[in-house]
């Protein structure tokens, strides 16, 4: 799997998602502490919220502005998009009051929700073969968890010397360098994409999405996902904090312990990926995180909570769960669109995945509050259960190739030159030529 680090495009390009991410680790503990500092136990509410504001920013104007940088340089995107959030990390210190935290996580996260869809499409880009671009997958998995593992072992040594506020200015130096790595790579062109008004702009990446049953399965995994990890960001502070009775580097081993098993799952993930469907994997990875939340939700609620190191090992692999729904998607994603259309739907997705996280995290804060923690776990836990069951309804056993016909167009047309009639048979991407999912031939 490092042998891809080899290629010199995509070694840049994954420099910089990792230095960003590690920033990024350093703005979840900080965020965590400062909530707490500002609201006690009440923490799990002012973070729901803020991770509300964030899907908010994500979901509502990532395919408005997808479209409006649709046609500008890619590298000029992405290096002013880091450059945004540069400047609010540095603000972030200063915070002393919740509304300020609000205001300032909903303009960074409006930046990222340009940066983070866009640099996802550039991927396939650059590395052209799939089994290349699994191992890519892998790989950028490995990098999300370094936001939970190396970047919690850094907060927890700093904060031995430093006040938490100053995390901030690493998140705003994490920034800074995927901001030079970026500009020191040579960005390839997009694909070349018929004009189209603005609103075609804006929907058509959702169009192709929910028209497509692999994705509507992927977007019920992400949902199940969505509400384990929902609980784990909302809630890991006050269970290090008011069960365990843990300091500060308390929740940076927790966090720790979960992007470590997602870290080892994604080592093993290319390996099997090249041998089991990515619905079997999913399915394996999103029914065992349900299964597992809920059964450690129940021991809580009647024997107590588990000792410390029993917690720790239950997030380790809750996190190697989590890895094994998430790192198929991009594969998904690539196999479901033409190359000019892919930007899109990575957006679609980027969006449409975030509108889970959208609900489930302020979910997971308020019934932890109004009822307790281990209601609000079962909860998500039965939720994640139900996305299995509503996955592989939507996206049932297919063949690769599906026989359909076109009457609607011309016998010249190239599509039906290139396939020898209007009846035939090829792996379906929804797109100009077909406008829906074939089910009937």
């Amino acid at each position: 799997m490092i042998e891809i680090l080899k290629h010199p495009i995509f070694a840049r390009l994954f420099a910089a998602q990792v230095v960003a991410l590690a920033g990024t680790g350093l703005l979840t503990i900080a965020l965590g502490l400062l909530a707490y500092d500002l609201a006690g136990a009440n923490a799990g509410i002012v973070l729901g919220t803020a991770y509300f504001i964030k899907m908010i920013a994500y979901v509502g104007l990532s395919p408005i502005t997808g479209a409006l940088v649709a046609r500008l340089p890619r590298k000029m995107v992405l290096i002013a998009a880091d450059l945004i959030r540069f400047g609010v990390a540095l603000c972030l210190p200063f915070v002393d009051s919740v509304g300020q935290i609000y205001v300032l996580i909903f303009a960074l996260q409006a930046a990222s929700a340009t940066f983070t869809p866009a640099f996802q499409a550039l991927i396939p880009d650059v590395l052209i073969r799939e089994e290349d671009y699994t191992r890519a997958l892998s790989l950028s998995r490995m990098a999300y968890d370094l936001e939970n593992l190396l970047s919690p072992m850094l907060a927890g040594v700093l904060l031995l010397i430093m006040p938490f506020n100053w995390l901030f200015v690493g998140t705003a130096a994490g920034f800074l360098a995927s901001t030079y790595l970026i500009w020191r790579t040579e960005i390839p062109a997009r694909a070349q994409e018929p004009a189209r008004p603005f609103l075609a702009r804006v929907t058509r990446g959702s169009w192709i999405y929910l028209a497509t049953p692999r994705l509507r399965g992927l977007l019920s995994f992400n949902l199940g996902a969505a509400a384990f990890s929902a609980f784990v960001l909302v809630n890991t502070v006050v269970l290090v904090r008011e069960t365990y009775g843990r300091e500060d580097a308390g929740l940076a081993l927790a966090m720790g312990a979960y992007g470590m098993g997602s870290m080892l799952a994604a080592f093993g993930l290319p390996w099997l990926l090249d041998r089991l469907p990515d619905r079997r994997v999913m399915t394996f990875g999103a029914a065992c995180l349900g299964a597992l939340t809920v059964l450690h939700a129940l021991w809580i609620g009647i024997a107590g909570p588990l000792d410390w190191s029993g917690f720790l090992l239950i997030w380790a692999v809750s996190g190697a769960l989590y890895a094994a729904i998430l790192t198929p998607a991009g594969r998904l994603l690539r196999r479901s669109a033409q190359p000019e259309d892919r930007a899109s739907v990575f957006t679609a997705h980027f969006a449409l995945s975030h509108a889970c996280w959208l609900i489930t995290y302020p979910m997971a804060g308020f019934v932890a509050v109004w009822t307790s923690l281990w209601i609000s776990m079962a909860l998500m836990g039965s939720i994640g259960l139900g996305s299995v069951v509503l996955a592989r309804k939507l996206w049932p056993r297919t063949s690769a190739e599906i026989e359909h016909e076109h009457p609607d167009l011309p016998l010249d047309h190239p599509h039906i030159v290139a396939h020898g009639g209007r009846r035939h048979s090829h792996a379906i991407v929804i797109d100009d030529e077909h406008h829906v999912w074939p089910t009937h031939g």
